[in-house]
């Protein structure tokens, strides 16, 4: 507990002494998807299959109205530019139903991928970036907790409580939100140190020292893969996986 209260005055303190250096930036213009690159497994780089990422009423809305079995199409969709110290929010909201073929691990199931291999490096069939992911997740109406603002790792090792963390997946303290409320995510990075994510204010998770390494990522470049690499910095990523999902108020202000 006096590791995680240290951590988070840090965090604070670092924050509190980068506001008056940097603005806020909106990454998302509310119109379009200018400055968006799009990959999506089975497809090269640029091609947006069956209109998957598109904008509607100032926000950005992953569909898959055009289809048919959802075939693995894991897609993502980057910012062009990479970060490295930043502070980004956005809020995300679950709608409809779960596409037919998706794992049912993909049920009210998204994230914001970071620190991620540029798109521009994957190949057509490689499943997902190596990055690390800031994972959203809605209860399933069962009575069991869900939490959300966790971490996921395709590709990647994070350090948790002074050790390297051997899942791929690690839950936060969230409290459980359904499916059609908004939720506010916040994600503050310092490099390959200090990692906190927030959820609607809270410091849900935090952890550090990501690198390359890990699991879950297949069909990649060999040329890129080189584990044990420290992640100082990378893009950013919105995420597609069978679940429609609705992102605005993209927002980002670095720390220096």
């Amino acid at each position: 507990m006096t590791k995680f209260i240290s951590a988070t005055f840090l965090s604070l303190l670092l924050i509190s002494c980068a506001s008056k250096q940097s603005e806020w930036i909106d990454l998302f213009n509310g119109k379009d998807l200018t400055d968006w690159t799009v990959k999506i497994h089975h497809h090269e780089v640029g091609e947006n299959f069956g209109n998957t990422f598109r904008v509607a009423d100032n926000m950005i809305q992953v569909r898959y109205d055009q289809y048919g079995d959802f075939n693995d199409q894991f897609a993502h969709l980057y910012y062009n530019k990479p970060f490295s110290n930043y502070h980004l929010k956005l809020e995300y909201q679950f709608t409809g139903e779960l596409q037919q073929g998706a794992p049912e691990y993909t049920i009210l199931n998204s994230g914001v991928m970071f620190h991620s291999q540029d798109p521009r490096t994957m190949l057509k069939e490689q499943n997902w970036p190596i990055s690390v992911e800031m994972q959203f997740l809605a209860g399933l109406d069962d009575g069991k907790p869900r939490p959300t603002g966790n971490m996921c790792s395709p590709g990647t090792d994070i350090v948790f409580e002074g050790k390297v963390y051997e899942g791929h997946c690690l839950n936060s303290t969230s409290k459980t939100y359904q499916k059609d409320e908004w939720i506010q995510a916040e994600l503050i990075v310092w490099g390959d140190s200090l990692i906190t994510q927030i959820i609607n204010g809270d410091t849900v998770l935090q952890y550090s020292k990501p690198t390359m390494g890990g699991g879950v990522v297949n069909g990649f470049d060999s040329a890129i893969w080189k584990p044990g690499t420290a992640l100082k910095s990378g893009y950013i990523a919105l995420q597609s996986e069978g679940q429609p999902i609705n992102f605005r108020n993209v927002k980002l202000r670095e720390l220096k």
